[in-house]
């Protein structure tokens, strides 16, 4: 029998993170998150690799970039205004292709915010909180145990496609403890990075990034990126179905707050209520055709979030208005409740 380990949520990425072969964490704290830092500063030099506080959340991000291009798995983490330093630099990440993983446990916000758990940051991930057309892979767990396969993927990921990969956390799934196993990543083999500057030492000369300033040519760099993105849509969509097979009602939410809709689901079949829920796993890509299908087919969509309306809109855009989509949401680090979205989900099936 595997062993399991009671463990909290940020402690568990970071211990899977060196699992997945991470060498070097660049980082500057910030809570609910600092765990990961914490950790990660006794744990990596056990296993050969560095760890290092940096002096804010901007050189955190760009001693990210220098490391990737040489070629070694790397990882930051951060929160609300942290992420929000970074966006610059992920947008240089994303022009050159350069993986990496990036770990967002979002807090409320904007601004400075609270420490409590939010799921607001859901535009920033996906949409691409900085400049430019890209986007990153997104992954949203929701247990302690998924933050450990989730970040394993998301290294496989980054290197598969050399593209950002940011895993989207909340406060709540970062600070809470559960037990989890550890299992070995096993993923396809990859082929070696030959594109990483290494010393030249007799070798040809390599350069990491982008700087074009001619628009076609800047085009073409854009329309080769979202090639990428298409190919990571077909081939990378990550979801989980719960409840009814054939609802009349689908519920979405995804991360912490689809935890909380498990139990809707399953207080609403007492009240003889046929719910289903659709858990996005990958935010990007999005889970879009699989909405669309079971949309269709219970005719009603509500949609909740720890925010005031992110993700429905990308439910409302994959079920292409031919069915209604309803919204609950709390903000602000507020978390809804079994008994009031039970409640919402009476209202609209009444």
């Amino acid at each position: 029998m595997e062993k399991k380990i009671l463990m909290k949520g940020n402690e568990a990425i970071a211990e899977a993170a060196v699992q997945a072969g991470c060498q070097l964490y660049f980082g500057y704290p910030i809570t609910p998150q600092t765990e990961i830092s914490e950790y990660l500063s006794q744990r990596l030099p056990e296993v050969g690799g560095v760890f290092l506080q940096a002096e804010s959340e901007v050189a955190a991000i760009n001693m990210v970039y220098g490391a990737s291009a040489s070629g070694a798995r790397v990882m930051t983490s951060s929160s609300g205004p942290g992420i929000s330093l970074k966006q610059e630099g992920i947008s240089y990440l994303t022009v050159a292709e350069l993986p990496c993983v990036i770990v967002n446990m979002s807090r409320g916000g904007p601004g400075l915010g609270n420490i409590q758990p939010s799921q607001s940051d859901y535009f920033q991930a996906v949409k691409g909180g900085g400049h430019g057309d890209y986007k990153l892979i997104v992954l949203a767990p929701s247990s302690v145990q998924e933050l450990i396969t989730l970040t394993h993927r998301a290294f496989y990921l980054a290197d598969k496609y050399r593209n950002p990969v940011e895993i989207l956390g909340d406060g709540m799934l970062g600070q809470m403890m559960e037990p989890v196993v550890f299992t070995k990543p096993q993923f396809p083999p990859l082929p070696s990075k030959d594109w990483a500057i290494k010393g030249k030492n007799g070798r040809e000369r390599k350069v990491v990034g982008r700087l074009t300033l001619e628009a076609q040519a800047l085009e073409e760099v854009n329309l080769r990126l979202h090639r990428k993105y298409q190919e990571i849509q077909k081939n990378e969509v990550l979801f989980e179905a719960f409840g009814s097979p054939e609802p009349d009602l689908l519920l979405v939410g995804f991360g912490t707050t689809a935890r909380i809709l498990k139990t809707v689901v399953r207080e609403g079949e007492k009240k003889g209520l046929k719910l289903g829920l659709i858990r996005p796993i990958t935010l990007f890509p999005f889970p879009r055709d699989e909405i669309n299908r079971l949309a269709n087919q219970a005719g009603k969509v509500l949609v909740v979030e720890m925010n005031l309306g992110q993700m429905v809109e990308d439910v409302r855009l994959s079920v292409e208005g031919r069915v209604p989509v309803f919204f609950y949401g709390r903000t602000g680090g507020m978390i809804p409740t079994a008994e009031t979205i039970l409640s919402r989900v009476e209202q609209i099936v009444s």
